[in-house]
């Protein structure tokens, strides 16, 4: 989830050592700012509780995040968005830290019609299994954004007005969880 300090019009003076230019593809923009990564417990019925909470700039791939820091979480099943699609790395963090990540299957350019054709119906419906696994996280970030406008960053000016803006809502959308169920 993308927190912005200013459009990507403008060039981003806040926090120049923490944020930079950065494009969200679900809302198809670019804007100045940080992004907030969040690997969560999947709980029925409700939003998931986070375990991890990660900040890092608007550029920096969420894939090389997750390597960065997926060190650990072993025996755990993952399900992310398609940025997420490389299989020989997750093999390979199969095999180290009994882990899986589930990702909707990514289209291969220059893959052959007919070969395309015949596993359409089967991506298509594991496609969306794995994007129904992952729709509580989708709400997590709106519940979030909705409790607190933790994405509007536009009036921060200062490096510790920003961390305290992120961590500072956190906390706060946390703790009227835990006192208002």
């Amino acid at each position: 989830m993308p927190v912005i300090t200013c459009s990507g019009k403008r060039e981003g003076k806040v926090a120049p050592e923490l944020t930079c230019k950065g494009r969200c593809a679900s809302k198809s923009m670019f804007y100045y700012g940080l992004k907030l990564h969040v690997i969560g417990w999947s709980r029925k019925g409700t939003i998931p509780w986070p375990e991890a909470v990660i900040v890092s700039n608007g550029a920096e791939n969420d894939l090389t995040i997750f390597k960065e820091n997926c060190g650990q979480w072993n025996n755990h099943n993952f399900y992310g968005d398609k940025i997420y699609y490389n299989k020989e790395w997750f093999a390979d963090f199969e095999t180290q830290q009994n882990s899986q990540m589930f990702t909707p299957v990514k289209a291969i350019k220059g893959k052959n019609i007919r070969l395309e054709q015949f596993d359409r119906a089967a991506e298509d419906i594991y496609s969306k299994l794995v994007s129904s696994i992952r729709q509580p996280i989708e709400s997590f970030f709106n519940w979030l954004n909705a409790k607190t406008e933790i994405q509007n960053a536009h009036r921060v000016r200062s490096t510790k007005g920003l961390l305290v803006h992120i961590f500072g809502k956190i906390a706060a959308a946390f703790l009227n969880q835990v006192f208002n169920p």
